[in-house]
């Protein structure tokens, strides 16, 4: 595995998210045994970045990632996520970055993680009935208190990073970003490589879509939140499944899966980008983390870089609008 910097933090160019090891995808089984196992696989293989949030689960998630690591925590580069849980009544769900319920939260994700700091402390949504600067100015007081280390945001458009950042440096943005969510190329990118921030793109398989695992909803359990995804029904889907296709005959001729060459593709638009797919499977983060050895053709990424846009929104309408624009 090799490891990059983003943002003044060393990590592996490949890292682990756990939020499907909380019931987030519920497409085949899984279990807590397993999720801890694919975890011990993925720190053998060489993965060091670990991310969670506190609204995974809620809570239960960290806890899982905290009984994977015990013992290990030196090897881990943990992040986790704060923000979407308001500990003032309005619990789960409820954006809340004041100053008073980050240090709720954080004390939380400690004791869950049964750690005594986190590397990476993001902001998981923007709260917009708080100012940037408040919520940054806290968490600056975190780093001091050496509580955390590192201040990460999460879908965050261009003028908060950069009133963000005025407070106190940004070590990562984590943003959606595959071969069917290219949006971050416009403004992000280019903001994120000016101000030296590192990306963290989530849902780099396209929430297991580019896989090529899936070609119906019905594949689906009722609860799997991807039923409600535009990208996941009708028309929308069979669409996009062209993309698949494409991503398919690359990997044919790669000699690899799709997911490898979707990961491969990803790791080629630069090194201040580290992916962090998810799984619960070992036998997943065994394929995926053997994406960083694969070397796509200057032709194979000419091919993918052309793929057709995928049609829909990335998210539903309530959960793009819980988005910084």
């Amino acid at each position: 595995m090799k490891y990059i910097n983003i943002g003044g933090l060393r990590v592996s160019r490949l890292g682990l998210r756990a939020m499907s090891m909380s019931g987030y995808y519920n497409l085949g089984e899984g279990s807590p045994q397993e999720s801890i196992r694919t975890i011990h696989r993925a720190l053998d293989l060489g993965v060091t970045h670990l991310d969670t949030a506190e609204i995974y689960g809620p809570f239960v998630n960290e806890e899982l990632v905290g009984r994977a690591i015990q013992g290990r925590r030196d090897q881990v580069v943990l992040a986790t996520k704060f923000g979407l849980v308001s500990h003032a009544g309005g619990g789960p769900g409820h954006v809340d970055s004041r100053p008073a319920n980050i240090r709720t939260a954080v004390e939380g994700s400690l004791r869950r993680l049964g750690t005594d700091y986190i590397d990476l402390y993001y902001q998981h949504r923007v709260d917009r009935q708080t100012p940037i600067e408040e919520t940054v100015g806290t968490l600056a007081e975190l780093v001091q208190e050496g509580k955390i280390r590192h201040i990460g945001l999460s879908e965050a458009s261009p003028a908060t990073i950069r009133r963000a950042h005025a407070v106190h440096p940004v070590t990562a943005l984590q943003t959606e970003y595959s071969l069917w969510s290219r949006e971050p190329e416009a403004e992000l990118l280019p903001l994120l490589r000016e101000l030296g921030i590192g990306f963290v793109p989530y849902s780099p398989l396209g929430h297991g879509f580019l896989t090529g695992n899936i070609d119906s909803a019905n594949q689906l359990l009722a609860d799997d939140w991807r039923k409600n995804n535009p990208r996941f029904q009708g028309e929308n889907l069979q669409l996009n499944l062209r993309i698949v296709s494409e991503v398919k005959a690359v990997a044919a001729q790669a000699q690899a899966t799709a997911a490898q060459v979707a990961l491969a593709w990803l790791l080629a638009q630069g090194d201040d980008i580290a992916p962090i797919p998810g799984t619960k499977r070992v036998a997943r983060v065994e394929e995926n983390t053997a994406a960083d050895g694969l070397v796509l053709s200057a032709e194979q990424l000419e091919r993918l870089n052309h793929l057709t846009p995928a049609a829909g929104e990335r998210h539903n309408e309530a959960s793009m609008a819980a988005i910084d624009r």
